[in-house]
């Protein structure tokens, strides 16, 4: 299995910041999917993933993250990435699923942008 860590290190009511480090790949996506919805299910449908030190990304991991933005839809809450790699977001663009999942230059501009009127918005 490929070095792969997933660390929520924000978590403030509805909302959780989530570190991913490594390949995101048939190995390892499991594993994300699974972590990112315990992450809902323990409360935080608002779920920003930070992306800046994922190294690969293939299909799987892609259809991993529809599959955490469509349960954090699910729960009534959004996802965001942060940090998206080059790669990453063009496939995003391409797909046209960056219009679905926004994505941010850091973890600190997608926290900055979660303000509490989205919450509200989604009531």
């Amino acid at each position: 299995m490929t070095d792969f860590r997933f660390t929520a290190q924000h978590t403030d009511g509805d909302l959780a910041l989530a570190h991913v480090v490594g390949d995101l790949d048939i190995t390892t996506a499991p594993h994300l999917r699974a972590q990112a919805l315990a992450l809902i299910d323990q409360g935080h449908r608002h779920l920003i993933l930070d992306l800046g030190a994922v190294t690969f990304c293939d299909s799987t991991g892609f259809s991993a993250l529809v599959g955490i933005y469509r349960c954090a839809k699910t729960a009534d809450g959004t996802l965001a990435l942060a940090a998206v790699p080059d790669r990453l977001e063009r496939l995003l663009d391409l797909t046209g699923l960056s219009a679905l999942l926004p994505a941010h230059p850091t973890a600190a501009h997608a926290l900055v942008a979660h303000t509490p009127s989205q919450d509200t918005a989604t009531a």
